[in-house]
């Protein structure tokens, strides 16, 4: 499989942050400023999606972590702390089913263990049918429109719908089929690592019963919920996203 493309910057134990769907590296700026002083930040872009749109799409969660385990192997990081969002999150998951032996700490931010997303702002099917129909952009703007609470207004909309241009129509509609196939239900018990699960109290893609489920399943999970916030507490709370953060990786 052809290699992913990446951000990197700063030095020190590595930290992998794992965008979500119709994302990009270039998703997670306060992020890179704020933990480079004290880590080797990696931030890959998903195939099919940001620098990485030119390569295959991949429908299945599985195959997407396996494809960011290959790249740490390249880049010759063993063990890592390692943050996924949103599908990111599910990535994530499965990438401590597959090596829980590289996973120094986890943070499941804005995610849950089950891919068919009870709760959400709508179906998968309905977003499959305005894909099809109303195209990637447009789709792109729509959906980024609920990742905030003040909506298009928002100062990180304008970011993530310019991002939601760069994947192609198969890769977005591959990431839904991954989305529907994949349930982590049954490995929560098994994640050992310590574990943070992050969650905007305003999050319509991710119901609060996902965030629970997560933080009741992994022993000894710890439990952040920002108020005030939807799913993009990055963008929309930088500051208190990355204090959380900060404090669970000091």
């Amino acid at each position: 499989m052809a290699k992913l493309s990446f951000r990197r910057s700063g030095s020190g134990p590595a930290l992998v942050f794992v965008h979500g769907y119709l994302g990009a590296s270039a998703v997670w700026p306060a992020q890179i400023d704020q933990f480079s002083a004290r880590f080797d930040v990696i931030c890959p872009d998903l195939a099919g999606f940001g620098a990485s749109a030119h390569l295959s799409a991949l429908d299945s969660i599985e195959a997407h972590a396996q494809s960011v385990l290959d790249l740490l192997d390249d880049l010759k990081i063993d063990t890592f702390d390692l943050l996924g969002h949103s599908m990111g999150g599910m990535i994530v998951q499965a990438m401590v089913k597959l090596a829980p032996e590289r996973v120094r700490r986890l943070v499941l931010y804005g995610t849950g263990p089950l891919g068919v997303l009870p709760g959400r702002f709508e179906t998968i099917a309905t977003s499959r049918a305005r894909l099809l129909a109303d195209g990637v952009a447009a789709t792109a703007r729509r959906i980024a429109a609920t990742w905030f609470l003040r909506g298009e207004a928002a100062e990180g909309f304008a970011l993530c719908a310019e991002l939601g241009q760069q994947p192609s129509l198969a890769a977005a509609l591959a990431s839904l089929r991954a989305w529907e196939n994949w349930d982590g239900r049954g490995n929560l018990a098994e994640i050992t690592c310590p574990t943070l699960v992050l969650w905007g109290s305003h999050d319509k893609s991710y119901a609060w019963s996902q965030p629970e489920a997560l933080w009741r399943g992994i022993p000894g999970a710890d439990l952040a919920v920002v108020p005030n916030a939807a799913h993009n507490v990055h963008l929309e709370k930088p500051l208190i996203f990355n204090a959380v953060l900060a404090d669970f990786l000091r």
